[in-house]
């Protein structure tokens, strides 16, 4: 029961968090999410072997953690369950990769270790960037740019609503396990024999309320399309915005900075 409100609260939280009043949030949601795309794809170009420069990538996310006042720390717990998924990508590298990349004294680092270190740094900038993009944006601005793009509105509506009914559907599994607990007091969890008919209890309220909800949205004029908030237009704050980040990601890039920078000291 517990686990069932604690993600609803989450859920409530990044809403909550997309929706202050910060000049990150204000962002242009095209912008934002250009952005977000040509930061993953800037990250991902990079080669296998090139853990250094990769690092210089770590700036963006940071530099917009402390703009947005976001918890790097609650980033994390967040996405504890993604994380070591992203990270075990490359764990393997090291056993099919062993050529010697660098040599110091009798310990040999292979390129397979390069690699790992590439890939992990790689996968975790790029939950990241998209963690920032969830959390600086509400769902009807990323709907709402979809539909600037021209993605279908069947698809669209399919995510705006499956992102609003994951919390309906959270708060009727709690209230089915407190009824449960209230039946079979003393025991830890469900019993397994009882997960068929919890699953289908489930899907039978589940559906009667989706059926509730559908018949409010006609009855609110829905014909087939939501009108996602503020159809803002893109301002000069914006535009200043997607060059100096564009350029920002560009330059590290194309230039070893990091590389040029250490070689200023030895």
């Amino acid at each position: 029961m517990k686990q069932f409100s604690q993600a609803v609260h989450e859920i409530q939280t990044m809403d909550s968090m997309a929706g202050r009043d910060q000049w990150v949030n204000r962002l242009h949601p095209l912008v934002k999410l250009f952005i977000t795309v040509f930061y993953i794809a800037t990250v991902v170009s990079f080669p296998r072997y090139e853990p250094v420069g990769i690092l210089g990538m770590c700036i963006y996310p940071i530099l917009l953690f402390s703009a947005a006042e976001l918890s790097f720390r609650e980033a994390l717990y967040r996405l504890r369950i993604v994380l070591p998924v992203v990270c075990a990508v490359g764990i393997w590298n090291p056993l099919f990769d062993r050529t010697a990349y660098i040599q110091a004294g009798n310990f040999t680092v292979t390129g397979g270790m390069v690699s790992m270190l590439t890939l992990i740094a790689k996968g975790i900038f790029t939950v990241l960037a998209a963690y920032l993009l969830i959390a600086t944006t509400s769902i009807e601005e990323i709907c709402y740019v979809l539909r600037l793009l021209h993605v279908p509105k069947l698809l669209v509506t399919q995510i705006l609503l499956s992102y609003r009914y994951i919390t309906v559907l959270l708060a009727e599994a709690e209230r089915m396990s407190q009824a449960y607990a209230l039946r079979a007091p003393g025991q830890k969890g469900i019993h397994y024999k009882a997960w068929g008919s919890f699953l289908g209890g489930l899907l039978l309220r589940s559906m009667d309320r989706a059926q509730e909800l559908y018949e409010s949205m006609c009855v609110r004029g829905y014909r087939g399309e939501f009108y996602y908030g503020n159809r803002q237009r893109v301002r000069a704050a914006d535009i200043a915005y997607l060059l100096v980040a564009a350029a920002g990601m560009l330059l590290f890039r194309l230039v070893p900075v990091f590389e040029l920078v250490g070689s200023l000291f030895v």
